[in-house]
């Protein structure tokens, strides 16, 4: 029997959300994919072919990203996304699920497991960002100047979307034509400029370490040596403030690990499901 797949778009908390749904025929694990700042469910095509065979999977383009609105008035805060994110499941009668998270994904993935332990299982954090401030008055005040979206729009074309990947990728001769224009793509319409405008704005910051230690899932940390991003120092800091969890370190990989080393992510997310399927029968044996 082979998996059934949907590409849907469906209105939660008043804004399109895009998402793919790959069903497994078998598997009772259903794992929540949630990509990076400037990114979507595009970063995770090489990944999810081959979670799709193990587990239920469910890939968010996160507003205001990808295929995802552009709503000048939804709030673009972690808090309201993982909300989001969890309101969109229970709308697919999903109530446990694990949370796979990249980069922003991760951090957004932390909010959920701190705010809906009886919704999210386990984590997977691959290169999570961590510890970053809101951002400064001066910038907030500046958000509310007239066509100040042009501004953000200028800067993220000024640094040009190549030259991000480079920053990103261990391997600069990974980068081809389908991945320049599968990350370039969502940036040519104006609205999504509009919309980051109003993530400046809502952006409340990262979970602080007196959150995070309250955070009781297991959660797997997958970090790139050579992440110029997210150094592998908040990864280790992040390993010290949740109680329960393991950091995997890849060689020779940067900050866009499921497009590096999808293979490698795959194998170590089935490990870890596995062990800790193992743990939770070992726990409900001695009760």
């Amino acid at each position: 029997m082979e998996d059934v797949t949907f590409a849907r778009n469906k209105t939660i908390k008043g804004i399109d959300l895009y998402y793919e749904h790959y069903v497994h025929p078998t598997s009772k694990e259903t794992l929540v994919l949630l990509h990076g700042f400037l990114s979507s469910t595009f970063s995770f095509r090489h990944l999810i072919p081959l979670l799709k065979e193990d587990f239920n999977v469910i890939s968010v383009d996160l507003p205001p990203f990808g295929k995802s609105g552009k709503l000048p008035g939804f709030k673009y805060s972690y808090h309201n996304l993982a909300t989001t994110v969890v309101e969109l499941m229970q709308s697919l009668g999903i109530t446990e699920f694990n949370v796979v998270g990249h980069s922003m994904g991760g951090q957004i993935a932390m909010n959920i497991l701190l705010h809906y332990p009886e919704n999210a299982k386990k984590g997977i954090l691959l290169c999570s960002s961590g510890y970053l401030k809101k951002a400064r008055l001066p910038l907030l005040l500046s958000s509310y100047i007239p066509y100040f979206h042009l501004y953000v729009k200028f800067h993220l074309a000024k640094s040009g979307v190549k030259q991000n990947l480079q920053n990103v990728v261990y391997d600069h001769s990974m980068i081809n034509d389908e991945m320049l224009y599968g990350y370039l793509s969502p940036f040519l319409e104006d609205d999504i400029f509009k919309a980051l405008t109003m993530m400046i704005r809502h952006r409340e910051g990262d979970l602080s370490s007196e959150e995070l230690k309250k955070i009781e899932a297991p959660c797997l940390m997958i970090w790139g040596e050579h992440d110029r991003v997210v150094p592998l120092s908040v990864g280790k800091k992040l390993k010290k403030d949740l109680k329960n969890s393991e950091l995997i370190v890849l060689k020779e990989t940067g900050h866009l690990v499921p497009e590096e080393k999808p293979g490698d992510v795959h194998r170590l997310v089935n490990r870890f499901i596995d062990s800790q399927k193992k743990v939770e029968a070992t726990a409900n044996g001695s009760r």
